[in-house]
């Protein structure tokens, strides 16, 4: 039985001057604004070319919707806490952020063995890539990734939910962050620790040995092409997916690793997590931008034809 009834969200404790509020709350807002408008353009871009709607892109236009569900999950509430003093949060708000955002991250790393599986097949297996990855499949696979990243948090937030919160109710962070928010039960959180920790460790470091083995795969088959033109469209098509793979794996990693390292500093730690749902979704878009000759055209096609448009 919980007597606490809602949280109150503290923020940076080493911030709280309103001029440091305020700097926060400009780089978050304007970082969040570009995350909203370079995945929606991605998103408009795939619905309204038709020579997209292929399973590769309807993976990035998968993973542009994960990005701002991600993002949305907790940026918001830091700017309300930054800019508004926004800080209560009730009980079942808090816990419900911190499911949405694990499931969704989770779901996201499930994508990305998705995305590793449809460029190994499509460039190891060619002639039989039409057959194996139809449409119908691959929104099955998507579907799939989705209810398996809801369905593997379930535990830890059963575990979570079933704690006594009867002491202070103050969480120092910028959102409902589960470590911060399970921290403040008056009971034993040892198990709630070891479960969640081997959760989410499994569900980066799975799909990323999973991506490793594949893209190795991949370009042990590339090198093999004899066309230097295909092997660079191959190896700039898999070079995206490795960035973007990378970069959310490994500071989604460093975020929960910080937690066991005494001493860190607790402003660092919550502005790593905060990172954590900003730099990936903010540096997608450019990537794949900045890397796909296809979706770069098609975006730069949609907007001429938006201006044209009476």
């Amino acid at each position: 039985m919980s007597s606490v009834q809602q949280f109150i969200v503290v923020g940076l404790p080493g911030f709280q001057d309103h001029e440091s509020k305020l700097l926060f709350s400009v780089i978050f807002l304007i970082a969040y604004l570009l995350i909203c408008l370079g995945n929606l353009s991605i998103i408009v871009t795939f619905m309204l070319d038709e020579s997209l709607h292929k399973p590769m892109y309807a993976l990035i236009c998968t993973l542009a919707i994960f990005d701002i569900c991600y993002s949305s999950s907790t940026v918001p509430r830091a700017l309300a806490v930054l800019m508004f003093d926004s800080n209560v949060v009730s009980f079942a708000a808090c816990f419900a952020q911190i499911y949405i955002f694990h499931a969704v991250g989770s779901s996201q790393a499930f994508l990305f063995m998705l995305m590793a599986y449809d460029r190994f097949v499509a460039i190891c297996n060619p002639l039989l890539y039409p057959t194996i990855m139809t449409s119908r499949v691959i929104l099955k696979q998507i579907a799939l990734c989705w209810l398996c990243g809801f369905i593997t948090l379930i535990i830890p937030l059963i575990l979570a939910l079933r704690l006594p919160f009867c002491g202070p109710n103050k969480v120092t962070h910028l959102y409902c962050d589960h470590t911060s928010v399970v921290r403040l039960a008056c009971a034993d959180i040892s198990v709630n620790s070891i479960v969640t920790l081997i959760v989410c460790l499994s569900v980066i470091f799975i799909p990323l040995a999973y991506n490793l083995y594949s893209y190795t795969r991949i370009i042990t088959s590339v090198l093999k092409i004899a066309s230097s033109e295909g092997r660079t469209k191959a190896f700039s098509t898999c070079g995206s997916h490795l960035v973007v793979m990378f970069i959310t794996s490994f500071t989604a990693a460093g975020v929960y690793i910080s937690y066991r390292i005494p001493g860190t500093s607790e402003d660092m730690r919550i502005l790593a997590a905060v990172l954590q749902t900003i730099i990936p979704p903010l540096l997608n878009p450019v990537i794949y931008c900045l890397r796909n000759k296809e979706i770069r055209d098609s975006i730069v096609k949609t907007v001429k034809r938006c201006i044209i448009s009476p």
